[in-house]
């Protein structure tokens, strides 16, 4: 294939039944954007026919890759195996659902020609459009989480969580090879010890629909938030 220019990695958990969609999609996008691109998928121990479809999609495009492993890992550890075998110059990763279109990384391109490292997508910025809100209490639930990472963090970004980010390479692949938190919260992780390491990062606003089915649920495990969160605040 030569050099590729970009990895796209798909954290996927029970996906059969949009995973067909979401692979046409981006595929289609970037073929016609003209890169050499990849897409790999990370079957995170589904119990449904998740890997099955996805190795029927790659008889019909060959850029597609799939890991797969039998046990539910936590969506921090599928991103994390998808970036550590990736092979692109720069990494987007992106929810399986699509609920940023992504179209939205031509608004992320330039600040890496411009020399950021790391562009995050924010749902709470000027700049962004929520099409489909969350229900209300997990819109409170969102902004009370956002405000401990800033308290115990110190962390300057309006949204840690957005599941759409892109990096270069090398720089994704020295955070997530000592990623420690491996469920919803490594979001937090990675940006804090990006932070840490001076690493330019950019925040900017992205078009974004909420997924219903989504299972996480920050007022039910609350105090695991904040003891983890407190934990990456000391290198734990």
């Amino acid at each position: 294939m030569g050099k590729i220019d970009l990895s796209v990695v798909i954290p996927a958990y029970n996906e059969e039944k949009t995973i067909q969609n979401t692979l046409g999609v981006i595929y289609d996008f970037f073929r016609k954007k003209g890169l050499n691109f990849e897409i790999i998928v990370v079957d995170d121990g589904s119990s449904d026919l998740t890997a099955l479809k996805v190795n029927e999609i790659k008889k019909n495009i060959s850029c597609i890759n799939l890991v797969s492993y039998p046990e539910n890992a936590g969506k921090g550890e599928a991103v994390r195996q998808g970036v550590m075998v990736s092979k692109g110059a720069l990494i987007l990763f992106s929810d399986a659902d699509l609920s940023t279109p992504v179209s939205e990384i031509e608004k992320f391109l330039p600040f890496i020609h411009q020399g950021y490292d790391i562009v995050i997508g924010s749902r709470r910025i000027k700049n962004s459009l929520i099409t489909r809100k969350q229900p209300f209490h997990r819109r409170i639930s969102g902004r009370i989480f956002q405000l401990l990472v800033r308290c115990v963090l110190k962390l300057p970004y309006s949204d840690t969580q957005c599941g759409f980010k892109l990096f270069k390479a090398n720089i994704a692949k020295e955070l997530f090879s000592s990623l420690v938190h491996k469920g919803f919260i490594f979001d937090v992780e990675i940006v804090y010890k990006a932070n840490v390491a001076g690493y330019k990062i950019k925040e900017t606003g992205v078009i974004w629909a909420n997924d219903p089915t989504t299972t996480v649920r920050f007022f039910k495990d609350s105090l695991k938030c904040f003891i983890d969160l407190v934990k990456i605040r000391f290198g734990k």
